[in-house]
């Protein structure tokens, strides 16, 4: 396994070259460039279909910096150099601590008061640049896939609280014993809290930008499937426990790797497992028992279901269908890999069941609903 991508060049080239990445957060970051890339695409052909539409947004052009833009500039200028300054100087804590760095108040107040002048200036500068005498409104044409920006970053921090507010909800035991660490810690995120937070904040960013629900709905399906398909190489490379169950079984397939029919995610990011003997660092655990490695099947169904889903899109011609037949793929291959993964199991009625399997099972229900809507409403939505 690869908690860190120190590891991965070690094990390519044989280079120990200390670096503060996670393998986790690199393909978090690739899932997002990934998801941008289908949204940008899908934006600009609805919109060349003319099924969403530009908007018109007045500005104001001339105006020289404020003393609340200076000031604010000034701030996160503090805030950045405070901690980059800091991790510089103790880069090897920051190699194998990242989020005690970050997440601690310790930093350096020098590299702050260096950084926040020159953030300060540099937007006194640039504002100076375009200074008119008298400043004057303008309008400005705003592109669907111009926003996307916005979106990324609103998505970005409400699916990562979301996650993380699902992930103690399902470990809720864990959660009582350590709260500030389960609210703070950047290990432990669920797809589904993602999933409906982020979601919900790009629903917001897009009616403000006069897209409506059912695009955008329709705009996501397909970057959703294939970021998440990114999104799980990085649960797997790193070894962030979301695993399956033992599995002991004989592989089926002579020609079948082993790793891809049970591991042991040996240097697992979540060090769990037995130490590994002679091992030094933080990661230095590996499994008691072979698991079924299903993020690996997640990476491969994700990716198959994304390519039926992005040739199928230009046939789809109803609003809210696709996005139907998204949550209902993703309902049912999340339902089966729970099957054989390991997770936290409720029980009500006498019913046991794993936080995902019920939420893929409404997932399903909904695009199913949803599916049927569109078909319902065909005439009424013809103009949408």
């Amino acid at each position: 396994m690869f908690p860190t991508v120190s590891h991965f060049i070690s094990y390519l080239f044989g280079v120990d070259i200390p670096l503060p990445f996670n393998t986790f957060g690199v393909f978090v970051a690739l899932a997002f460039v990934a998801g941008y890339w289908a949204f940008t695409k899908e934006l600009k052909r609805k919109e060349a279909l003319g099924l969403i539409h530009p908007t018109k947004r007045i500005i104001t052009v001339g105006e020289p910096a404020s003393i609340s833009d200076i000031l604010l500039n000034a701030f996160f200028g503090f805030l950045i150099g405070y901690k980059i300054v800091y991790a510089i100087i103790n880069y090897k804590l920051f190699v194998n601590d990242q989020q005690g760095v970050l997440l601690s108040a310790k930093g350096n107040i020098i590299g702050g008061i260096i950084l926040a002048i020159v953030f300060a200036y540099w937007d006194y500068s640039e504002k100076q640049k375009t200074k008119l005498p008298k400043p004057k409104k303008v309008e400005v044409t705003v592109h669907p896939h111009e926003v996307m920006s916005s979106m990324v970053v609103w998505a970005a921090v409400w699916g990562f609280l979301g996650a993380k507010i699902f992930d103690n909800l399902e470990h809720w035991d864990t959660f009582i014993k350590d709260p500030i660490g389960g609210l703070f810690s950047f290990t432990g995120l669920t797809f589904y809290g993602g999933l409906i937070c982020g979601g919900a904040a790009v629903l917001y960013i897009a009616r403000k930008n006069g897209i409506k629900p059912l695009h955008m709905l329709d705009v996501g399906g397909p970057g959703m499937m294939l970021a998440y398909s990114v999104g799980r190489i990085g649960c797997h490379l790193s070894g962030d426990g979301d695993w399956g169950i033992p599995n002991l079984n004989p592989k089926p397939f002579s020609w079948l790797p082993d790793w891809a029919w049970a591991y042991t995610y040996p240097n697992n990011v979540a060090r769990e497992g037995n130490h590994i003997a002679g091992c030094i660092g933080n990661y230095c655990n590996e499994l008691a028992q072979p698991v079924y490695p299903t993020p690996i099947y997640e990476v491969i169904l994700a990716f198959i279901l994304f390519i039926i889903l992005w040739k199928i899109r230009e046939r789809i011609k109803l609003p809210g269908m696709m996005f139907g037949i998204y949550l209902m793929l993703n309902g049912v291959e999340r339902f089966f890999i729970e099957l054989i993964r390991v997770n936290s199991k409720y029980t009500v009625a006498g019913i046991s069941f794993t936080q995902a399997e019920l939420i893929s099972s409404l997932l399903f229900i909904g695009g199913l609903l949803l599916v049927i809507y569109s078909i319902k409403n065909k005439e009424k939505n013809a103009n949408y």
